[in-house]
């Protein structure tokens, strides 16, 4: 086993400070980080409390930028959303305001815009197989089932 670099805790700090400018980091990441460099909990602690104090460490920014990317960009729905954000150990309270990142209009087009693409693709001839597995496609991506089952119904009469 090769010898890890050990780090005081001026240089880990540095090192979180950067990796949290690189991208926003939520808090189990810089932990996880942090327990990568080999850091004692005295210095763990002293090391996130001074990334809040500086602002590297935010996690309603987090929520935000999490739900923005992964809405605007992978097309997920909210119930797959949360689940990641509770996942990574965010408050109710920071994935209800990053939730308020998605514009209602534009989620129901998106989930329109992918179930119409979605449809053609599907090869199968019974129209009930068919419909059945382009709504399971959409609750996969995180859509609720309710808006789905509607969008499906719309698509497939």
């Amino acid at each position: 086993m090769k010898n890890k670099k050990s780090y005081t805790v001026d240089e880990a700090t540095k090192v979180l400070e950067n990796y949290c400018a690189y991208q926003e980091r939520c808090h189990k990441e810089v932990e996880q980080k942090l327990y990568d460099l080999n850091m004692i909990s005295e210095a763990k602690d002293h090391i996130i409390l001074h990334l809040l104090q500086h602002n590297y460490l935010n996690e309603e920014r987090y929520a935000k930028s999490f739900v923005r990317g992964k809405f605007g960009i992978k097309k997920w729905g909210k119930i797959k959303i949360i689940n990641q954000l509770k996942f990574k150990g965010i408050s109710d309270y920071n994935i209800k305001s990053g939730l308020k990142e998605i514009n209602e209009s534009e989620y129901l087009e998106t989930l329109q815009t992918i179930a119409e693409k979605k449809l053609p693709l599907i090869k199968e001839t019974n129209p009930y197989k068919k419909s059945t597995k382009l709504a399971t496609f959409l609750i996969s991506k995180g859509f609720e089932s309710e808006l789905v089952f509607r969008i499906v119904k719309e698509l497939t009469q």
